[in-house]
């Protein structure tokens, strides 16, 4: 087990794709970081090797110190558990994975994969086009239809926990504290939105436990900054696995749409894109799924975008920034007007 980029050498690499990749031999690698992540550290690696290999891997390993590790590793196991477990049973768009490994505490892991470059991640203060976010949703599709109220997702509780039932009110006073971190350290850049955040974080547990007759394998984070977008519309790749659950699909949808798009274009297209994202979970084999139906899933789970927006920037294990409040304060602001303009807490309390 390796425990950063330090332990990331010629010899190892050599050892780890050898169990995948019988003639891989590497003679030198030269490792770059890349980016400056929330919950764990990428690093791209330059291969100088023989055999089936790409010139370049990403490696992505552990970050801060052991009580961060302690508290995020939950997470690091899920996406150790997505792309040994359930990459090759869904169809959303994302990387190779060549080598997965975890320790028993959870607090060191490594992952090997495919470099998307010359891809580059979305940037979620800048938000995206409706081009883009139709690609998007359509892309989520393909991690919820395969798994469709699959009920053998539950057989993979080591990794793999329901957001929904007993854990809601777990859920709810996690949401409610980092709401009060959260509005105290932007009042001045949230103005009113304060209260509707603060609105969200009081019924999360409510929200939580709301049954919509619907569960799948959700991503949880699914927002710009974990999408890795090409030069042209088509193609993009979800990344980042580390929130995976069992949940609502309209969690993903609604989070998506809430935080990624402009307000203007959210508000315009948000139909559209509603209908582009059924029209391939139905074309995916869920013949029963109904625009109606995600629409409601939709506005219910806009409540995602707060919860995850706050929870994040109260618990990250990264020092904070400028370019991090820009993601934290674009994302809050932008799911505070999605959710008054959905009425999603009567929603809620009509539920």
């Amino acid at each position: 087990m390796i425990d950063g980029p330090d332990d990331i050498t010629a010899d190892w690499l050599t050892t780890a794709l050898r169990a995948t990749t019988p003639d891989a031999h590497v003679r030198a690698v030269t490792v770059e970081q890349i980016g400056t992540g929330q919950t764990g550290a990428s690093f791209r690696l330059h291969l100088d090797a023989d055999g089936p290999l790409p010139s370049t891997l990403v490696a992505k390993t552990a970050a801060g110190d052991r009580t961060q590790r302690e508290r995020v590793g939950p997470g690091y196991r899920s996406e150790v558990g997505f792309y040994t477990v359930f990459r090759d049973r869904v169809q959303i768009r994302t990387p190779q994975c060549w080598h997965a490994e975890i320790s028993d505490d959870n607090c060191s892991f490594v992952l090997l994969l495919d470099d998307l470059a010359p891809m580059r991640p979305g940037v979620q203060a800048d938000g995206c086009s409706v081009e883009q976010a139709t690609d998007a949703v359509r892309n989520l599709a393909g991690l919820h239809a395969p798994l469709w109220n699959d009920r053998s997702l539950f057989d993979h509780g080591d990794f793999l926990s329901s957001m929904t039932g007993a854990r809601t009110e777990f859920l709810g006073t996690i949401t409610q504290s980092a709401a009060e971190v959260f509005c105290e350290r932007y009042e001045a850049e949230l103005g009113d939105d304060a209260t509707t955040l603060r609105t969200a974080g009081a019924l999360t547990g409510r929200w939580g436990a709301i049954d919509t007759g619907v569960l799948t394998l959700v991503h949880g984070d699914y927002r710009l900054d974990n999408l890795m977008f090409p030069e042209g519309v088509d193609g993009v790749h979800a990344v980042d696995w580390q929130t995976l659950t069992i949940a609502p699909p309209g969690r993903d949808l609604g989070y998506f749409l809430a935080t990624s798009l402009h307000v203007d274009d959210r508000r315009a297209h948000q139909d559209t894109l509603v209908a582009a994202y059924v029209d391939e979970v139905r074309r995916l084999g869920v013949g029963d799924c109904t625009v109606e139906q995600c629409d409601h899933e939709y506005r219910l789970g806009v409540l995602q975008a707060p919860m995850i927006t706050m929870i994040g920037a109260a618990y990250a294990t990264a020092g904070r920034s400028a370019s991090a409040d820009a993601m934290f304060l674009a994302m809050a602001t932008r799911a505070s007007a999605a959710l008054r303009d959905l009425d999603s807490f009567a929603l809620v309390e009509a539920t």
